[in-house]
């Protein structure tokens, strides 16, 4: 919990020695409280007041790093709502894959979760873990590891409440940091040890937060920290409880043997409700979701959600204000104005390249805003496109002085004209009917 200056004053030898180069130690503590100053500046701090400080300098929840080469962050949470500052790390959403398939249906699911890529508003969108589950014996447990190690390069987590098939499966892949996950609180310290041996992060498996709680301080004093909280399989409705709780005592009440990320198995058998419990979760705080179906269509929802959800509310996804050719654009070809939203501009990218027609996108500087927001805001005037298109040396581009407005800008179309010179044409209003827009232009 951060501290304020007056609670970091009270903790200060109060001598006023100037040593920390300030004139006073209540000066010295709001440059503390604003994290502008490093705490051994004081020289004269005592043993436990340096521990309470260091401790509240700790994020409320805590990071934990899993895998090696795409390594995935999850928790430093801050905020409970979005709106209050935004969400630092996105959920990792991951893949279950039991061990008691055919080698055929393996082979195909791996193949599938391997080609969950997705590019949107110019972000790539992928899948992050594979989750071997063990349903079968050890030797087929470890055989699936094998065989999911080495199909795939993304993070795994091992799902088995075996702590012998645990462990050899470490011996097998343990250099890659893989997550485990032993589904119950049972043998929970030998999971710890193993853990610690391999230095990679358990998974703290109990229907009750009480339990958890418990056990999250007693693997802490044996010094395992890197933690993920499940609260094992209930109703959506239930395990949303858990998470908002979990997150709820963290943030606000302080408890840090609930900071930590949190976990969640899609219960769901249906294709389509697996989607819809697993948007819940992203919602509401889950730092790992895992669910059988790796459709493309499932895992685009969940990414796409997911990108929205951990976007930064206060900034707006934009591009770089430019000229950009689509296709073999050439001195011939049209060139239509948008703004430098994502949004905006990728639905239009993705029209003028449906229309196979070779055009310039103009993408003017409006702060992430779309085409009408930054008119009401004075974001997209006809200044600021006249002044773009000078900057942006379009006239050496083309061979013509004609550019296509929005069509819902068109009220600007006779004042752009007289400050840029250029004819000016006013497009469609809809993206949707560029197609055909182009195509019929002369």
């Amino acid at each position: 919990m951060a501290l304020s200056g007056l609670d970091i004053y009270k903790l200060l030898p109060k001598t006023n020695c100037r040593e920390c180069g300030f004139p006073t130690c209540l000066a010295f503590a709001m440059q503390l409280a604003k994290k502008a100053v490093p705490l051994d500046k004081c020289p004269y701090l005592s043993k436990e007041a340096k521990l309470v400080l260091e401790e509240s300098s700790l994020a409320p929840i805590r990071l934990v790093v899993i895998g090696k080469d795409k390594k995935i962050e999850l928790g430093n949470e801050t905020v409970l709502f979005r709106h209050e500052d935004k969400f630092y790390h996105p959920a990792a959403i991951g893949f279950i894959i039991d061990d008691n398939s055919s080698d055929k249906e393996i082979d195909v699911k791996i193949s599938k979760i391997n080609r969950l890529k997705f590019e949107r508003v110019g972000q790539a969108l992928e899948a992050n873990l594979a989750a071997i589950r063990q349903t079968s014996d050890k030797k087929r447990f470890l055989d699936v590891v094998k065989k999911v190690s080495a199909a795939t390069q993304l993070e795994l987590v091992l799902i088995s409440s075996d702590l012998q098939a645990q462990k050899e499966a470490l011996g097998l892949i343990g250099a890659r940091k893989p997550l485990l996950h032993p589904q119950s609180a049972q043998n929970i310290a030998d999971f710890a040890k193993l853990a610690l041996e391999y230095k990679t992060s358990l998974v703290v498996a109990s229907p009750s937060l009480e339990e958890i709680s418990n056990l999250t301080k007693d693997l802490k004093k044996q010094g395992l920290e890197d933690l993920v909280l499940d609260t094992a399989s209930k109703s959506l409705a239930k395990k949303i409880w858990d998470l908002t709780q979990i997150r709820r005592l963290a943030l606000k009440k302080k408890d840090r043997s609930f900071g930590y990320p949190t976990l969640v198995i899609v219960g769901e058998k249906d294709p389509y409700l697996q989607v819809v419990e697993a948007a819940d979760y992203i919602a509401k705080y889950a730092s790992i979701v895992l669910l059988e179906g790796a459709e493309p269509w499932q895992a685009l929802s969940l990414l796409t959600l997911r990108q929205n959800i951990y976007s930064d509310p206060q900034k707006p996804l934009q591009i770089e204000p430019k000229l950009y050719p689509i296709g073999q654009a050439d001195e011939k070809s049209p060139v239509l104005v948008t703004t430098n939203f994502s949004l905006s501009y990728y639905t239009v990218l993705g029209e003028v390249e449906a229309s196979k027609t070779p055009s310039y996108i103009m993408s003017v500087n409006t702060e992430g805003m779309s085409v009408l927001t930054a008119w009401a805001a004075e974001k997209f005037t006809p200044e600021k496109i006249a002044s773009s298109l000078e900057e942006f040396g379009v006239k050496d581009k083309v061979g013509h002085k004609r550019i296509i407005i929005p069509g819902y800008v068109a009220v600007m179309s006779g004042d752009l004209e007289e400050k840029s010179g250029w004819q000016v044409v006013v497009g469609p209003k809809e993206a949707s009917g560029i197609p055909s827009f182009l195509k019929n232009l002369k």
